[in-house]
């Protein structure tokens, strides 16, 4: 593994992670008549603290691009679900309580899976899919499962939605990372010309406004230990599946290797969902008839 990939891909998680936090600092008290509204953005704008959050997230993204021109999706997305580690560094700052077992344990297995993961499947890199149809089957599969989450989540009357509305935002970011890898080889394939002739660029951006107002929905109404376990878990499984999929990524396949790789993911996500729902992470002022005059509305 590239010494530079682990380096912007830790950077990006890093960047993001207290990104989210201060975003969510600032969600939770924006008005919920902007649940699931292009309005939500533009009320958030006017608030310093979510202005920053974005910025630091800005940052990991571009340093996410990099890494992702750099080495394979299918090694860089296992790197980026570090940023809850990020996160809960920050949170813990601001709520003072400290990590005990439960956070020693989600760190023990995120970290331990990232590595196993990683060791095991060797991720390299291999000739993409130019068949059209896998591409749009994998893509139009993520997006269309995002959209009934968010559909279900803007119906349901259960506190679920908060969760719904991540597990969509994490599915549309691991598509925008796959397609921001593509879009970092045709710019070294061709440059800008080549680059604002496809359809790429501009799907990373449509996903990436979409991602954030459900990710700043989900922030607004709830805790952020019900909505970043996740945003975190489904991002780098959704880009996993891309790379695998359509971009040419190759893993070990024997069997052996199949196990550690399974296990690595599973460790992964169970490490995600305990650091996630450690007490230190920020509550902020939402109150549950917060969500519950929502679900009516």
């Amino acid at each position: 593994m590239s010494v530079l990939v682990l380096i912007l891909a830790v950077s990006a998680a890093c960047c993001v992670g207290f990104g989210f936090v201060l975003q969510q600092n600032a969600a939770q008290r924006a008005p919920l008549n902007d649940f699931l509204s292009p309005r939500l953005l533009l009320d958030l704008m006017q608030v310093p603290r979510w202005l920053g959050g974005i910025a630091l997230m800005v940052a990991g993204m571009v340093l996410g691009a990099i890494a992702l021109s750099q080495g394979e999706i299918s090694l860089v997305e296992p790197l980026l679900a570090t940023n809850l580690l990020f996160a809960l560094a920050l949170s813990r700052k601001q709520t003072r309580q400290p990590l005990g077992r439960q956070g020693w344990t989600g760190l023990a297995l995120l970290a331990g899976g990232v590595t196993a993961f990683i060791v095991a499947g060797e991720p390299r890199g291999g000739t993409a899919v130019t068949d059209p149809f896998r591409h749009w089957l994998i893509i139009g599969a993520m997006i269309g499962l995002a959209l009934l989450l968010t559909t279900y989540a803007k119906r349901s009357r259960l506190s679920a939605a908060p969760v719904l509305l991540a597990l969509a935002a994490g599915l549309l970011y691991g598509v925008q990372d796959a397609l921001t890898r593509v879009s970092g080889e045709r710019f070294t394939q061709g440059g800008l010309t080549e680059l604002a002739t496809g359809w790429q660029p501009y799907g990373v951006a449509a996903l990436g406004v979409a991602g954030l107002i459900l990710v700043q929905s989900a922030f607004e109404t709830a805790p952020l230990r019900m909505s970043l376990p996740a945003l975190t878990a489904a991002q780098p499984l959704a880009g996993i599946l891309c790379g695998v999929g359509f971009l040419g990524d190759r893993l070990r396949t024997d069997t052996g290797a199949l196990a550690w790789e399974a296990a690595g993911l599973a460790a992964i996500v169970s490490g995600i969902v305990l650091l996630g729902l450690h007490p230190c992470m920020p509550s902020g002022t939402a109150k549950p008839e917060r969500v519950q005059a929502l679900q009516r509305g």
